[in-house]
């Protein structure tokens, strides 16, 4: 419960942080140039990391911590089976035992099936 609070607290202040960057155009051509930068460099960090972190607050519970399953079944080879887009109808609708709905944001679900797609 501590990571999960953590992990919000951690995407509340990224959130806070980026929204804060680039907001101003009128502020001088160096400081634009800063801003893009951070701006740039976090969402591409933010990306890489996001799918292992929103899949580790939201689905680990039952599919395992390494994907190996628990109560939902082992995803370490998914990609193999399923492409990023029928993961995301799965995410989505739900399947078997897995009710719809666990994630709704929608940047999410295509960076967690994709980050699954991957894995083959």
């Amino acid at each position: 419960m501590k990571l999960k609070n953590l992990l919000l607290a951690a995407g509340l202040g990224a959130t806070l942080v980026l929204g804060a960057c680039g907001s101003d155009d009128s502020s001088s051509s160096d400081t634009s140039k800063d801003e893009s930068t951070m701006s740039d460099d976090s969402s591409k960090t933010e990306t890489a990391v996001d799918a292992e972190k929103i899949f580790a607050n939201n689905c680990a519970s039952c599919h395992g911590n390494n994907l190996e399953g628990n109560v939902g079944p082992n995803l370490t080879k998914v990609g193999a089976k399923y492409s990023s887009e029928e993961i995301q109808k799965i995410i989505k609708n739900g399947k078997g035992q897995m009710p719809a709905g666990i994630l709704k944001d929608d940047k999410e679900i295509v960076a967690v099936a994709d980050w699954l797609a991957d894995k083959k």
